[in-house]
């Protein structure tokens, strides 16, 4: 009994649902959250985003979902699978993120229809799990294949590809995540029963293979395997499944977090979040097990999170470009990439700051968390058709594209779903008798512990005051943040109408320790000023903020344009591929001194909208500024240039040289691959033997003592031309480059390049004549003895047009 006292304290401080009481004692041993079903969402946007959502969710078609589940374990399927990733390699991993949503959306509203959605899921997904008798269940494609092949040792594991299939383990990790919040938040018993079996599975598999196997494995992006693995511990008591999560924890991406040292530039972004994540947990549960070895593990994961929140995130909140951690010196490529910070990432990324708020509270923690709800999460949801959004470009005068529950089956559309059915997850946290606020949501929470019931209303952002009323008496203390963006001494607060002393500091939370009546009213008032914040380079870009709100400007259409916002059903549907605004159309801050936020106005009668004439210069001046999570189906701004007048016209200049340069490129660019990103080398059919990639001063590359090639594709016959990027200090290297069969050149890399340069090499007619589709296998094959690469850049060139 003494342990699964323990397992309930564990998931009530990761905000999990849990079916065991505690003992009151226990009851005070760490912060926790609430579970979803103790607070409920009152009308704000915030409660707007959970009903599209729910839409969403009800949109989707089960019986589609569960397909490749179905016919994975060879049983008639009730439907057709979905297309997009679920047909691509991806079968099944929406199916349980769709777990995951319905069981988050049933503890936050109780909602029947949902609940027997979720059921009819785990009783189909039972029965194929049981056609499988050994305790598997997946929609991984070909399953039963690839698991033999690991267990019997014979792994070739890439970033992205293990034994030549998609991330299998990541796909499978959904499932299990799927399982356990089915069972933790809706209180389904056979969904605890699956997941244990699935665990055993797991065990099984993996009991011959040595750590160095496994290790190798993990080098594939695997999920957060180690956080289930240690969560059935949590839920069963065993400690089997904490040592199954250990091996399962990637130690290349821990050991240096072990050792404070920041090795993440070049990493796919969200393949390393969820392993922090795991690394997190696995310390949590090992704690409780009264296990010791683990402690530092806990300092790795609060280095990553520093890392990654104050050196490698922007204004929004979200991180990374093209899925990969850029270098923190250089910000560069935020501002002129389309696809810019991921809703995966900081989906993840909440996960992991909730969680490490609840083992040690810290303001910065909140303030993260709520700026990145806000800016990020909340707009990456479309406040009409509630289509969801996969890359938010922070690229000045991009735009983004929205999913469609029937064609869009992308990861961000798995993680979107679960976003918006769990807003009431951090409103307030409690330890003891303390109650912890922590954003100002409108809502009512039911603190059953103490028998407390409280409301929370409030206009904000578009005010700046929040009223929490008392609805049962009771005696315990509230701690009420005080948010780092309210000035020092502004923050006031009144209880029943008289104002009370204030002795916190912005980043703490005010304390309010009394007898409590039913009917007493707490009054906060939460000045807010508007704010510029500089891109974390100190480059000259800058954001523009109003207490925690980033604002944007809704930029005009260019002349005769029509822009898809809804992506199809292709497989870099989700990427807004539409033309990149040329500078002389980037609106910029034009100011002689650095106090340029002066210049930005309130416009009077309309909450959070402001104008700043005087500051941009741009063919309107009469841009306005508004919360960007309420800025959608347009081009915009985020980030600033800023110059001086006497800085605007060589500023401009420069600008447009490189930029006219890059758009001349675009142009002429057929197809592309950046070698060793995931959804470049995935789009392309990427193949190879004996293949190895990584990150050279900040740029992709692979390689191989083989060979590795791709499809390109030239749907218009137009092609004349491949460029390769290289790098100059590559050398000793001989290697063929093949299209189509046909012999493009044989490259030699003697370093006689100083720095990174590209060759055109002309396209062969016979290649071309090959080609069937449009399709261009290009292979690059090393010579005997020798590597063939690093390659760095691929591009598929028409012929340059002259006249332009």
């Amino acid at each position: 009994m003494k342990n699964r006292s323990v397992v309930a304290v564990l998931f009530l401080a990761c905000g999990i649902f849990a079916v065991i009481s505690l003992p009151a004692q226990a009851q005070n041993t760490s912060l926790q959250a609430f579970n979803l079903s103790d607070v409920r969402l009152l009308d704000s946007p915030f409660k707007q985003a959970e009903q599209r959502d729910l839409a969403y969710l009800m949109a989707m078609e089960p019986d589609r979902l569960l397909a490749p589940y179905l016919q994975e374990a060879s049983l008639p399927s009730k439907a057709e699978a979905y297309g997009n990733w679920e047909s691509s390699g991806l079968g099944g991993h929406i199916g349980g993120h769709y777990l995951s949503a319905l069981a988050l959306m049933y503890a936050s509203t109780g909602n029947p229809e949902v609940l027997e959605r979720l059921q009819y899921m785990i009783a189909e997904l039972k029965r194929a799990q049981a056609a499988h008798g050994n305790g598997y269940l997946g929609g991984v494609p070909d399953g039963e294949a690839i698991w033999q092949e690991i267990a019997q040792g014979n792994i070739e594991a890439d970033l992205f590809g293990l034994n030549d299939r998609w991330v299998p383990w990541y796909n499978l990790h959904k499932t299990y995540a799927g399982l356990r919040d089915a069972y933790l938040h809706a209180g389904i018993d056979e969904a605890r029963t699956m997941l244990i079996d699935l665990t055993d599975w797991s065990l099984q598999l993996v009991n011959g293979l040595t750590d160095e196997q496994i290790q190798t494995m993990l080098r594939t992006e695997h999920g957060g395997l180690n956080e289930v693995f240690a969560d059935v511990a949590a839920i069963t008591g065993d400690a089997t499944y904490l040592e199954l999560a250990h091996r399962f924890s990637h130690r290349l991406i821990l050991d240096p977090l072990l050792e404070q040292e920041d090795r993440l530039t070049g990493l796919h972004a969200n393949t390393q979040i969820p392993k922090v994540i795991g690394y997190q947990r696995v310390a949590d549960v090992a704690d409780s097990f009264g296990q010791t070895g683990f402690e530092a593990w806990h300092d790795a994961a609060s280095f990553f999170w520093d890392t990654v929140v104050n050196t490698r995130t922007v204004a929004i909140g979200g991180n990374s470009v093209r899925e990969h951690f850029h270098p923190t010196d250089d910000f560069t490529s935020m501002v002129t990439e389309p696809e810019g910070p991921e809703t995966c990432n900081t989906y993840n990324m909440l996960r992991l700051t909730r969680m490490l708020f609840l083992a040690k509270p810290s303001g910065q923690h909140v303030d993260s968390y709520e700026r990145a709800l806000y800016t990020h999460i909340l707009a990456s949801q479309h406040p009409e058709h509630g289509c969801l959004v996969y890359f938010t470009p922070m690229r000045p005068g991009h735009y983004r594209v929205y999913s469609q529950p029937d064609k869009a089956m992308w990861c961000c559309v798995g993680s979107g779903i679960e976003n918006h059915a769990k807003y009431g997850e951090f409103i307030y946290a409690h330890r003891g008798d303390e109650l912890y606020v922590n954003l100002f949501i409108p809502s009512t929470l039911n603190w059953n512990e103490q028998n407390v019931r409280l409301e929370q209303r409030t206009q904000f952002p578009d005010g700046e005051t929040t009223v929490l009323t008392v609805q049962s008496a009771a005696s315990f203390m509230m701690k009420l943040r005080y948010p780092s963006w309210v000035r020092t001494g502004e923050m006031a607060v009144t209880i029943n109408g008289v104002p009370q002393p204030i002795d916190a500091q912005p980043g703490d939370y005010i304390s309010l320790d009394r007898s409590w009546q039913t009917g007493d009213e707490v009054s906060v008032t939460l000045p807010m000023h508007t704010r510029l914040e500089q891109m974390p380079d100190q480059s000259d870009y800058y954001a523009v903020l109003h207490g925690p709100i980033v604002l944007a400007a809704k930029m005009d259409p260019f002349e005769d344009e029509q822009l898809g916002f809804l992506a199809d059903d292709s497989r870099m549907g989700h990427v807004a591929s539409g033309p990149l605004c040329p500078p002389e159309k980037t609106p910029i801050f034009v100011s002689a001194t650095d106090d340029f936020a002066s210049k930005i106005e309130p416009v009077e009668g309309q909450p959070l909208t402001f104008k700043a004439p005087d500051l941009i210069e741009d063919t309107d001046r009469n841009l306005q500024l508004i919360p960007f999570f309420r800025l959608h189906d347009a081009r915009y701004i985020v980030y600033w240039p800023h110059t001086t007048p006497e800085g605007l016209e060589e500023r401009r200049r420069a600008w447009s040289a490189t930029e006219q340069a890059r758009l001349a490129l675009e142009a002429r660019t057929i197809d592309r691959v950046v070698p060793g990103e995931q959804q470049p080398e995935a789009e392309h059919a990427f193949k190879g033997e004996s293949t190895e990639a990584g990150v050279h001063r900040g740029r992709h590359w692979r390689h191989a003592r083989g060979w590795f090639s791709y499809d390109l594709t030239d749907p218009a016959q137009e092609a004349a031309t491949l460029r390769i990027t290289y790098s100059g200090e590559d050398r000793n290297r001989h290697f063929d480059i093949l299209m189509n069969g046909i012999k493009v050149a044989t490259v030699e890399l003697d370093g006689s390049q100083g720095d990174f340069y590209s060759v055109d090499y002309p396209i062969p007619a016979t290649a071309l004549e090959k080609a069937v589709n449009g399709t261009l296998a290009t292979r690059f094959e090393a010579h005997p003895g020798s590597m063939a690469g690093g390659i760095y850049d691929v591009r598929l060139l028409r012929a340059k047009d002259d006249n332009k």
